[in-house]
């Protein structure tokens, strides 16, 4: 292992608004199931604040006036929004250049994510991202961020320490994982959240382009 060229044995993606960009999708479908149960519907801003977090929480973040007995109905009318859009999602252009030049690196790629269990196969079981990832935790089979269980379980299933592990995100949810979880991070800022947030949540850098996230990692992962 210590004759491979790198810093990080084991780098974390997330996956909405970092690999792929799904954001104002995401952000009308919950936007547009809120208004279905009959709650306020969230600012762009709100609704946006919340992805990366598990269904159930950002839901419930999102739409403070709903009632928890209208929560189930409130994700099934999520998923309706959310499924009736989803062939318009797409990797951001350059995702899989990069991916390709961390795997000849023979870095472990990752994706901790806030999506189901159901949802992240479907997209990595396309012909595009077959046998990319050597792993991967979701939000409803683990802790929500910015718990850090997600890191800890990808860690421990590869055996690697915090030190040798990179979060990468668009979200402060996914920064103050990494924090929490001991792991260095670097964040993204054409995703969900402003990154004038980041900075306190101590990043080594922040993208502002796929391509700089690519000449970034090259250099100092």
């Amino acid at each position: 292992m210590s004759f491979r060229p790198r810093k990080y044995d084991l780098i974390a993606f997330d996956w909405d608004g970092t690999l792929f960009d799904s954001t104002a999708i995401i952000t009308r479908s919950i936007q547009a199931a809120v208004r279905d149960v009959g709650g306020t519907v969230p600012s762009d801003k709100d609704a946006s604040y919340v992805i990366g977090m598990a269904l159930g929480q950002a839901l419930a973040h999102a739409a403070p006036d709903v009632p928890p007995e209208k929560y189930p109905a409130l994700g099934e009318r999520y998923r309706f929004h959310y499924m009736a859009h989803q062939n318009d999602l797409s990797l951001f252009q350059g995702v899989l250049e990069l991916l390709a030049d961390l795997k000849a690196r023979h870095h472990w790629l990752t994706v901790a994510t806030g999506k189901s269990r159901r949802g992240l196969d479907e997209v990595l079981h396309t012909v595009q991202l077959k046998g990319v990832f050597d792993g991967s935790r979701t939000a409803d089979e683990t802790a929500g961020k910015p718990h850090p269980r997600m890191l800890q379980e990808l860690m421990r299933e590869f055996g690697v320490e915090p030190e040798r592990t990179l979060m990468i995100g668009d979200t402060t949810h996914d920064l103050q994982m990494a924090l929490n979880a001991g792991c260095a991070s670097v964040g993204v800022s054409y995703g969900a959240h402003e990154p004038d947030a980041f900075h306190a949540l101590q990043p080594l850098h922040v993208a502002h382009s796929v391509r700089e996230l690519h000449d970034w990692l090259l250099q100092h992962a």
